[in-house]
């Protein structure tokens, strides 16, 4: 068995890199907003498509919306990156339970 390609570990490994280009995405429109898919791929060094599905998630989760001039951000940014803040922390202390069980 490959360690690197475990169906244990691969899923949460997805999803979290996922969730660091969501993020990034969200950080660089806080900074640079109104801002387009080019500048921010170019900006992020992610290809378009993926800058164009994270833009999606984020406007879905009602945290930007599309302008002529490109995505702006809404009202809902701080209640939503508190909330993150909390999430991160309750994961941090699930992984560092999760090590301490398997013998860190």
């Amino acid at each position: 068995m490959n360690p690197e390609k475990n169906s244990l570990t691969s899923k949460m490994e997805v999803e979290i890199d996922l969730l660091k280009r969501h993020v990034a995405v969200l950080k660089a429109i806080i900074g640079n907003q109104p801002i387009g898919i080019l500048k921010l791929s170019e900006m992020l060094s992610y290809p378009q498509h993926k800058v164009r599905y994270s833009l999606r998630i984020l406007e879905q989760e009602g945290l930007i919306v599309p302008s002529p001039n490109g995505a702006v951000t809404t009202d809902e940014i701080k209640p939503f990156l508190e909330h993150l803040k909390g999430v991160l922390m309750e994961m941090s202390e699930t992984v560092n339970q999760l090590k301490a069980a398997i013998g860190e």
